[in-house]
């Protein structure tokens, strides 16, 4: 069968890609000739309805790629209303061939809107989706494990940009970070191996801080600081060892630290931002 440009309807004269396509002809030319009204909405429906099992099959080519056949079915079926109300008899395309660019179009940019868990950029996406299909051509050809050049030969990439898009296969999904671990038997998941923050770096940044003004101190605060916060010693030990009361070492210590706490806020108000 061969398809009527004007209607996008089958004739008997040659075999049409679409053996079940509807003839819609009368309809599109009803629907192009009425303003907006119940028997537009009506007659659209009825057109939608005709062409779904043609949406159907486009939807079931995506099939295995991480969604339901029912929600491809969907996606499909959008694009195929917006075909239907989009379709200009007057441009002399057959239906069908207008609306399978539009029904597959959208459902590619389902994939590419809401199906990766990683964003990945679209030209990093379509890269992914070459290296796919120039993977599928070579295996079909008896390369179980081609190498990059061979991709990039058959896909008309660079090697480059054949490392991305093997990059980008491994994006469309994420593992869980309750995934059970399948080395070992103890039961951990995969967030059990993620590191949590260090306590010891605030204490590393804050010592670095301090260095410069503990180093301005005069000697016997700065061994007196020194005795009690590295090496741990108590103000009563200290005082013995200076000769001094319990209670003046208390006075030194927070007189020092309120003199470091004072240079440390002042020159972080001067410090430039940026």
């Amino acid at each position: 069968m061969a398809t009527d440009v004007k209607t996008g309807t089958a004739t008997r004269r040659n075999k049409h890609p679409h053996d079940d396509a509807p003839d819609t002809r009368d309809a599109f030319l009803r629907i192009a000739a009425l303003d907006e009204c119940a028997e537009k909405a009506r007659l659209t429906d009825e057109v939608t309805r005709q062409w779904l099992p043609l949406a159907h099959r486009l939807a079931a080519k995506y099939r295995g790629r991480g969604e339901s056949l029912e929600d491809l079915r969907q996606v499909a079926a959008l694009g195929l209303v917006k075909a239907v109300t989009r379709y200009d008899t007057e441009r002399g395309i057959a239906f069908a061939s207008y609306a399978v660019p539009t029904i597959d179009g959208e459902l590619k940019r389902h994939f590419r809107d809401y199906m990766w868990t990683v964003h990945v950029p679209r030209r990093v996406q379509e890269l992914r989706g070459r290296v796919r299909q120039a993977r599928q051509e070579l295996a079909a050809a008896g390369s179980a494990n081609p190498s990059t050049s061979e991709i990039a030969a058959a896909a008309g990439l660079t090697e480059t940009e054949v490392r991305q898009g093997n990059e980008a296969l491994n994006s469309f999904s994420a593992l869980s970070l309750d995934a059970e671990l399948t080395v070992g038997e103890d039961g951990r998941s995969l967030g059990d191996t993620l590191g949590s923050p260090d306590p010891g770096m605030d204490r590393v940044v804050d010592r670095e801080t301090v260095r410069p003004r503990l180093c301005r101190l005069p000697e016997r605060e700065k061994r007196i600081l020194y005795l009690r916060f590295f090496r741990g010693m108590s103000q009563s030990d200290i005082a013995g060892e200076f000769g001094i009361s319990q209670m003046h070492v208390s006075r030194l210590i927070s007189r020092s630290c309120e003199r470091i706490r004072r240079e440390v806020s002042r020159e972080r108000v001067l410090q430039p931002v940026g």
